[in-house]
């Protein structure tokens, strides 16, 4: 059995030190607590990122690894890096990403349009699942999987960098495919 009395102060000092702290003591916490809160939210502030819009975004050319036509939009961080990153994708009606897998876990949101994934080693529309508007797709690290789409599409992509793409048939992957363009001169 526990006695109360233990828990209670046995002396005048100890009993003044026991009161509930002074109006002006709990006025001088707070605006320390304040002050501590504010510095925090300055040095978190420093490493946020501007908000943007749709139509603020930077789109330029999906890199190489990706088939003609697709644009990208780096959101935050860098892809390239081994650190957090958020990217979007544009794909127009009918785009096509072959069989592949990356290093690490791909997280893929559906901002718009219908974009068809499914798992295996050679693109089978017969085994994708369709997604829209909100919808939600992970393929863990190494994981075989392909993608297309039925109309224009945006994706966001997120996850831990360096994002690589390895293509499960080399001959589909278009940053290796030589003779596309190769014998084509600069026009004007």
């Amino acid at each position: 059995m526990i006695n109360s009395q233990c828990f209670e102060p046995a002396s005048a000092a100890e009993r003044r030190f026991a009161r509930p702290p002074s109006a002006l003591w709990q006025a001088t916490r707070l605006g320390l607590g304040m002050c501590v809160l504010l510095t925090a939210n300055a040095a978190f502030a420093d490493d946020m990122k501007m908000p943007v819009n749709d139509k603020a975004m930077k789109w330029g050319p999906a890199p190489a690894v990706f088939p003609k036509g697709a644009q990208v939009s780096v959101l935050s961080g860098d892809p390239s890096k081994d650190a957090p990153y958020v990217l979007r994708l544009k794909m127009p009606a009918g785009y096509r990403i072959a069989a592949h897998n990356h290093p690490t876990t791909e997280n893929v949101t559906v901002i718009s349009g219908h974009f068809h994934i499914g798992m295996g080693d050679k693109l089978d529309e017969k085994k994708g699942m369709e997604l829209t508007a909100g919808g939600y797709g992970e393929a863990p690290a190494h994981m075989n999987h392909f993608a297309w789409t039925t109309s224009p599409t945006v994706v966001q992509v997120h996850g831990q960098g360096p994002f690589a793409m390895s293509y499960v048939n080399p001959a589909d992957d278009p940053s290796k495919n030589y003779a596309i363009g190769f014998f084509r001169r600069p026009g004007p």
